[in-house]
């Protein structure tokens, strides 16, 4: 069961406006991963479900945060059918984010009170999404639509909560570039928990980023 019910979810991740996202299969590791995020201001974390027993690595993770950042709300990406979503909602997910749209998993989602935070790259689809519940649409792939894409939606849509995901750069100049376009929330992998930070066990240099991206985040909102 889910510890954090999905307005706080949405209200954390709408907080700090930005939700790292990360998959490794050695859970030492996403342990460290999750915490050094936590420690630069992280409210919010996504693991994603890549790899082989994924949602066994994530069940320990889940029950490492309850147990040492219990204010930590972490859920999962990558999620493309109901059967899934309910498997890791059963493991402790407290959202679902996936790559598309699809109305199933919207529904497992709505029964269990889960937040529920769906790909779409459409005008058309984000429309469909928020019909069914969906308060954060993830726009992905952002690279391809650009920060133009989010300005021009909010024109006739200024209800929409848009987080760009899919080549988001953690640097300040895309960060303000986003946020100023009118992005409630940015959504950042490997561009922000880099492989050669997470292979040399360099966690403290994830922190800084982590903290340095959420301080452009807080500038760039006061800048609007």
């Amino acid at each position: 069961m889910p510890a954090f019910s999905r307005h706080d979810v949405i209200a954390s991740l709408l907080d700090v406006g930005l939700l790292p996202v990360f998959y490794n299969g050695n859970i030492d590791v996403a342990e460290n991963v999750v915490r050094a995020c936590a420690e630069g201001g992280a409210k919010v974390m996504e693991f994603t479900n890549r790899g082989d027993r994924a949602y066994q690595v994530f069940s320990e993770l889940s029950r490492y945060c309850t147990s040492e950042i219990p204010n930590l709300v972490i859920g999962v990406g990558t999620i493309v059918d109901p059967a899934t979503a309910a498997l890791y909602i059963n493991c402790g997910a407290n959202f679902i984010v996936g790559p598309v749209l699809n109305e199933e998993i919207a529904k497992v989602c709505n029964r269990r009170k889960v937040a529920y935070i769906p790909g779409c790259i459409t005008p058309s689809e984000i429309s469909r999404a928020e019909e069914l519940g969906v308060s954060i649409i993830k726009v992905f792939p952002a690279k391809v639509v650009t920060s133009a894409f989010v300005k021009a939606l909010l024109g006739p849509c200024p209800w929409s909560r848009l987080m760009p995901s899919g080549g988001v750069k953690a640097t300040k100049e895309d960060v303000f570039n986003w946020i100023e376009s009118g992005a409630a929330a940015l959504n950042m992998g490997s561009n922000l928990i880099s492989k050669d930070l997470v292979k040399a066990g360099d966690y403290d240099a994830i922190r800084k980023r982590v903290k340095q991206c959420i301080q452009w985040v807080r500038e760039a909102r006061a800048s609007l």
